[in-house]
């Protein structure tokens, strides 16, 4: 069992998480993750800087406290800086023993790379710091572009690490599912049995262009409404877009429960509609509404002509 997604221990400080801060622990079994592991495992005794490539939600600030925590004495601090809008004089957090994670590299200004090129060089900063970033665009090419300094690049890449998205590692989808469904049954202190094996199916078929966070939104969603079955028919529209897309966002909770709710409000009143042979004003009073509101959703579902009076 491979450890590197394990949660770290509460004194590892740490401000303006942006990226998935708490993920399971999970075996490495496919080969890009198992190649990640091997790498972390061999970053343990030494302070070199680390470059950590991954679309957005892959997991690399977790995979840099990893490597934090294998490295690091249980008093050194781990800082998180998010590097749009900072300021050259940002670099050391503390007097040493620390670990600073830049979140999306590529952001600093020219200024802030400059310093960061120079405290890599150990030009008057203090070594004992380490610096580990992470960036979800190709670095490369804002190199070539003149956007990105070449010198603080390489010195950045000695060790880089990509992440493969979630789409690449499917088997650790499960144990994900599992491992979310504890986390929100906890949170909302309710039951909640595994997922049946078709919405486990379809949540390890689709392709998660949100990765992590999209997955967890979803699992805690179905948790909140309380229902898989009824949580599924608003998510399972999401879910099958064409070509595995919903723009890479978070599911909204909020957005999730309301298609939720029109779904199984279409389902009871189909279902009613259907036990009185289509008498709307029989099927109204069944449902408890207006004939009036009826004809309404009726004709938001699409079904306004059907029908007898």
């Amino acid at each position: 069992m491979d450890n590197f997604f394990q949660p770290g221990p509460a004194t590892a400080a740490a401000a303006g998480d942006s990226e998935f801060p708490r993920v399971p622990l999970l075996e490495a079994t496919s080969p890009s993750m198992r190649a990640v592991v091997t790498v972390i495992r061999e970053l343990a005794h030494n302070s070199v800087p680390v470059l950590l490539i991954g679309e957005h939600g892959t997991g690399k600030q977790s995979i840099a406290r990893q490597i934090h925590r294998n490295s690091g004495g249980p008093d050194e601090k781990f800082y998180v800086k998010s590097c749009r809008d900072l300021q050259p004089d940002f670099l050391i957090p503390d007097s040493g023993g620390a670990t600073l994670y830049l979140d999306e590299v590529g952001d600093l200004s020219a200024a802030c790379q400059k310093e960061l090129s120079e405290l890599l060089a150990g030009q008057g900063t203090n070594r004992s710091t380490r610096i580990i970033c992470g960036s979800s665009r190709d670095l490369e090419a804002d190199v070539r572009s003149g956007s990105f300094r070449e010198d603080l690049y390489y010195r950045l890449s000695g060790v880089c690490l990509r992440i493969p998205p979630l789409r690449q590692r499917r088997e650790h989808i499960p144990q994900l599912i599992a491992f979310f469904l504890e986390r929100y049954t906890s949170t909302y202190r309710c039951q909640f049995p595994s997922l049946s094996a078709a919405t486990e199916q379809l949540f390890t078929e689709y392709a998660w262009p949100g990765n992590l966070p999209q997955l967890e939104s979803a699992v805690r969603a179905i948790v909140a409404v309380g229902s898989e079955s009824v949580a599924m028919t608003g998510l399972r529209s999401m879910l099958t877009q064409p070509d595995g897309r919903t723009n890479g966002e978070k599911l909204s909770l909020k957005e999730t429960s309301r298609a939720a709710s029109r779904e199984a409000e279409k389902e009871l009143i189909l279902k009613v509609l259907n036990r009185t042979r289509w008498n709307r004003r029989r099927a109204a009073q069944e449902l408890q509404i207006s004939y009036k509101a009826l004809l309404y959703k009726l004709k938001q579902i699409g079904y306004g002509e059907y029908g007898a009076s």
